[in-house]
């Protein structure tokens, strides 16, 4: 099933008539308020394909720049998690060894 993408939506189609309504003028005739309500319609959509045309640059850009992000983060990441885990363990023992150390001289 393909949809047809000229056809307008319910949503678009009431929202247009409603505005039109609302700056309903006295003595205006059903066809003049169906016609304007036709061109808020035609309105509405045009700025809805802006809008989510815009949404689509917007998302690429972010896309592009967390992936160069990402390239450019991931051996900073790398390097200094390694630094860290080396001296880690290292200076646990250390403390450890020392505080056996003071504990049994102070115990003897």
């Amino acid at each position: 099933m393909k949809k047809n993408k000229n056809k307008p939506s319910k949503e678009t189609v009431a929202e247009a008539l409603k505005v039109a309504k609302a700056t309903q003028k006295p003595g205006q005739t059903k066809e003049q308020t169906k016609l304007i309500a036709q061109g808020i319609q035609k309105g509405i959509e045009q700025y809805k394909k802006q809008q989510k045309t815009k949404a689509r640059e917007l998302d690429k850009r972010l896309k592009n720049a967390r992936k160069q992000n990402n390239e450019q983060a991931e051996p900073e990441v790398i390097l200094s998690e390694s630094n860290s885990i080396n001296y880690l363990p290292w200076g646990l023992l250390a403390i450890s060894w020392l505080g056996f150390l003071l504990y049994s001289f102070v115990l003897n």
